[in-house]
């Protein structure tokens, strides 16, 4: 872990050609000059748009008092200004590099630099093709240049929502060589497009809305890939959109790209950006006016940094921002913010009494910091881990970060909570024992084991197991990351099961359900195998299926934080990721499991609790949705979701099966599953057979089954009853009843006979009320004998 070191002055602007007119320059003007340094930081451009009483100039500083010619241009409006200064790579022959200037009607200069005799112009050239075109952006990469242009329409009375769409971008190829400059084809990246401005890296291009745009175009990034000819359309609240190549010009309209997004798009925030600027890893870094610092990376995605302690951004205020190996440097109103990259966390924070800061290109190492002010260059390099007595581990850190997080949550005080308050204060004793016991593990095989306290001890016993399962998990990510490409997928099994199981034995919030819904969807495989391991699913010598789970991971499946329906940004709850690999790896289980799932609920919530899964919706139900979502329906689908109904053994499901069985005329199906449920409970019997006895009404396809059905008669259904619901449910005919039908197919009194039979020749209700009454001795009673 980098840690902050000291700020140092390196040069007192001495050791530059001009140095005092470089001072003079850097402290005059009311608008920051911008400061251009070149690749081998031998040389500074800088460009000063406003600096009254002077005119607008560019002027080159050369540094260790090289001698030569000197670079100087300045303007007066209305002539057109200079739009950018960039170093585009050439032949060795003429050195690394040459400077392009860009002026705004497309005229552009080619500069080099030769030792002794100073700066040459070598070539003027003619960047736009249109005569009335006007750059409004300009970048460089490698040897080429690209630019937004603005192309006037030739109407004078033209749509408003057209004239928005007047820009185009375009890139070109300076090939230099010994004997000039040679401009390439012009290559059009995008047309009818709104105005954008261009950063570059080395292998992509990123297209950022101007801030006068309009609306609706302001809501997503484009990243243009040169390669392989492909724009990727972001937005910073959705990452990644839509990606397209363009095969050829007419595909490269703006309009025609977003035909397909626009609904989409259109429900965006539009974009809140105060500052971008590129990073050396390829990423465009993005400032918001509320002081957020993200990355785009160029494949669309969007990652947070680090928030400014400033809060809300004034418009116009700069903000500079540079990266220096994994750190990230930001200037903002005169303070210097270090932050590592990677992580997010804070290094470094320096009050600068500097007024106007640029940063320069490192010296020597990479993360050695260059900062150009008027009072000289200073450098700010980190002091290596070596170094000190007793660095903290990057997790100790984390520690008192997430407790900053934590107390400030709860805390009814508007003060800001800091590492600093809480590393000194003593009212939070946690964090601060937490860390101890962390460092203490985690530097004993180092270093011999220091004593800990009492306290501290018999905590540290208590977390072990929990330290060791860290330990073997940062071991493991190191294997992942070092192991070659045969074993990356063991390990990442491996580690895919650890942190799932991390996750089962964690509280279930949003942050740890969002996280296992990205592992279930980059390792679906891996993730079931988790699964079954953590829940220790088998089949037993039965073939039935078997979970030896904890009641804490069950509750983990089965509750977790609520969601709105169809989820919360496309993350579902974990019993509906688990159903899903069920259905992707193992169909045949799934019936088992929600099964499984029941018996567990059933003795761990009271019915229809709260806060228990079955409080809101069945589990069967939820397992049905999750069949339902899925993008192919095949014919097991029927026969799955048949099996999730009677597996709940709930009365409205097992009718619903009943029904989809009559549907699909499964009739030796329909009559097992009548016989297996009727013992459930009378009134499901009951509806089961009226059910059936509605059927038989209407056709012959229960005929054979007639000897298993009719001992599901319920008790209370008299002769009359059945006569009654027969008669109710016999087809309507069309024509004239005929006494005998020639089709075969109808119901006749001797297919009811015997359910009729069998309803007669049972005691009714009544008559077992009765029965002790009409078994009774003769009646009336005898005479009682006379006496004589």
């Amino acid at each position: 872990m980098k840690r902050a070191g000291t700020l140092r002055q390196v040069s007192d602007l001495s050791d530059f050609s001009r140095g005092h007119w470089l001072r003079e320059l850097l402290c005059r003007g009311e608008e920051p000059s911008h400061v251009q340094p070149s690749p081998d930081g031998q040389h500074v451009l800088v460009l000063q748009k406003k600096g009254p009483p002077s005119l607008p100039r560019v002027v080159a500083f050369q540094r260790h008092s090289i001698a030569g010619a000197d670079l100087e241009r300045s303007w007066q409006p209305p002539q057109p200004a200079l739009v950018g200064l960039h170093f585009l790579q050439s032949p060795v022959v003429l050195g690394p590099w040459v400077l392009a200037m860009v002026w705004e009607h497309g005229r552009t200069e080619v500069w080099h630099f030769v030792v002794s005799v100073g700066w040459q112009l070598l070539q003027t050239l003619e960047l736009c093709q249109g005569a009335r075109a006007r750059i409004v952006s300009v970048c460089s990469q490698g040897a080429s240049l690209v630019w937004c242009e603005e192309r006037p329409p030739l109407g004078a009375h033209l749509d408003i929502s057209k004239c928005a769409f007047r820009f185009c971008v375009c890139a070109r190829a300076l090939e230099v060589g010994e004997q000039g400059v040679r401009l390439g084809t012009v290559r059009i990246v995008l047309h009818n497009s709104p105005e954008y401005q261009v950063l570059a890296s080395p292998q992509h291009v990123f297209l950022v809305p101007a801030a006068a745009g309009f609306a609706t175009t302001s809501k997503f990034l484009l990243i243009w890939h040169p390669e392989t000819a492909k724009l990727t359309i972001t937005a910073p609240s959705a990452g990644f959109i839509h990606s397209k190549v363009l095969h050829s010009s007419s595909e490269s309209d703006f309009r025609k790209l977003l035909l397909g997004s626009v609904g989409l798009l259109s429900g965006f925030a539009p974009l809140d950006i105060h500052t971008s600027a590129m990073s050396n890893g390829g990423g465009l870094l993005l400032v918001s006016t509320k002081g957020a610092v993200n990355v785009v990376e160029p494949d669309g995605t969007h990652r947070h940094i680090f928030d400014l302690e400033r809060g809300s951004l004034a418009q116009g205020s700069p903000v500079r921002l540079k990266t220096f190996g994994s750190v990230l440097a930001c200037v903002v109103a005169g303070v210097l913010y270090l932050v590592d990259q990677n992580s997010g966390r804070l290094i470094g924070k320096e009050v600068l009494s500097m007024k106007e800061v640029h940063f320069l290109e490192p010296s020597g190492e990479e993360d050695d910091i260059q900062l150009l002010t008027q009072a000289g260059v200073f450098s700010f390099s980190f002091s290596k881990p070596e170094d000190s007595s007793r660095p903290e581990p990057c997790l100790v850190e984390m520690v008192f970060e997430e407790a900053c997080r934590y107390y400030q949550r709860r805390s009814l005080s508007s003060s800001k909570l800091t590492v600093e308050k809480l590393k000194k204060g003593g009212t939070f004793q946690a964090p601060l024992a937490l860390a101890a016991i962390l460092e203490h593990s985690l530097h004993q095989k180092q270093k011999p084991a220091r004593s800990l306290q009492d306290t501290y001890a018999k905590l540290l016993s208590t977390m072990s197991l929990e330290l060791q399962s860290y330990m073997s998990l940062e071991l493991l990510k190191t294997c992942v990351v070092c192991a070659p490409e045969s074993e990356v997928e063991s390990y990442c099994n491996e580690l895919v099961e650890q942190e799932v199981s991390r996750i089962l034995h964690s509280d279930m919030d949003k942050d740890n359900l969002a996280y296992l819904n990205s592992v279930f969807d980059s390792f679906p495989k891996a993730a079931w195998k988790a699964t079954r391991s953590c829940l220790q699913l088998q089949q037993n010598g039965d073939g039935l299926l078997v979970a030896r789970a904890t009641p804490e991971v069950w509750k983990k499946v089965l509750g977790g934080p609520q969601l709105e329906e169809g989820g919360q940004n496309g993350m579902v709850p974990l019993f509906e990721l688990i159903c899903a690999s069920f259905l992707r790896f193992k169909p045949k289980w799934l019936p088992s499991f929600v099964e499984l799932t029941q018996q567990y609920v059933s003795m761990s919530w009271a019915y229809s609790s709260k806060e228990g899964p079955e409080g809101r919706v069945p589990l069967y139900k939820r397992a049905l949705g999750v069949l339902a979502r899925k993008n192919k329906h095949s014919e097991g689908d029927d026969e799955m979701e048949l099996e999730l109904l009677l597996c709940s053994k709930r009365p409205k499901a097992v009718l619903q099966a009943l029904h989809l069985l009559i549907h699909l005329k499964r009739w030796q199906r329909v009559v097992e599953v009548a016989e297996k449920f009727s013992k459930l409970s009378p009134l499901l019997n009951k509806e089961i057979f009226t059910t059936l006895l509605a059927e038989f009404a209407q056709h012959r396809e229960l005929d054979p089954y007639l000897d298993r059905l009719w001992p599901l008669c319920p008790a209370e259904l008299t002769a009359s009853d059945i006569l009654t619901m027969v008669l109710q449910h016999l087809p309507c005919s069309q024509e004239d009843p005929v006494p005998f039908s020639s089709e075969g197919n109808q119901l006749t009194v001797g297919l009811l006979k015997p359910l009729l039979q069998r309803a007669v020749q049972r005691p009714s209700v009544q008559d077992e009320m009765y029965s002790d009454a009409l078994q009774s001795p003769t009646f009336p009673p005898p005479t009682p004998p006379r006496e004589h």
